[in-house]
């Protein structure tokens, strides 16, 4: 009966942390595409290309994550470990320039590499 209860508790807690991660994956998502929106209206677009680029990229490794993950597949780690490095990629990127979105989305990347090399 222990193991079973330790087995309930151990499955709660995957529970709550995998949804903590999927709100972190989501945030990141929204903040990529709302980057890659706001960066297509700006005046000089060709300046924001690598910017459009990494957004689409992070939105998407992302939401494969969160598909992943869901789904309990064997390589979600390995998938993790990818988001993770594209996450970074899209920081270092969007922080170089000024507007909020750029800003905006930095954070949202840089919290779900946090997260993702944490889980």
């Amino acid at each position: 009966m222990e193991q079973f209860l330790h087995s309930k508790e151990q499955k709660r807690y995957m529970k709550n942390k995998n949804s903590q991660l999927f709100d972190i994956l989501a945030e990141c998502t929204k903040a990529c595409y709302n980057c890659f929106i706001k960066c297509l209206e700006e005046k000089d677009t060709p300046i924001m290309a690598a910017c459009i680029k990494i957004n689409v990229d992070c939105a998407q490794i992302c939401q494969t994550t969160a598909a992943f993950i869901s789904r309990g597949s064997e390589d979600s780690k390995s998938l993790m470990k990818i988001c993770v490095e594209i996450c970074k990629k899209c920081n270092e990127i969007c922080s170089k320039h000024n507007p909020d979105h750029c800003q905006q989305c930095a954070d949202a990347c840089y919290k779900c590499a946090i997260a993702c090399s944490a889980f």
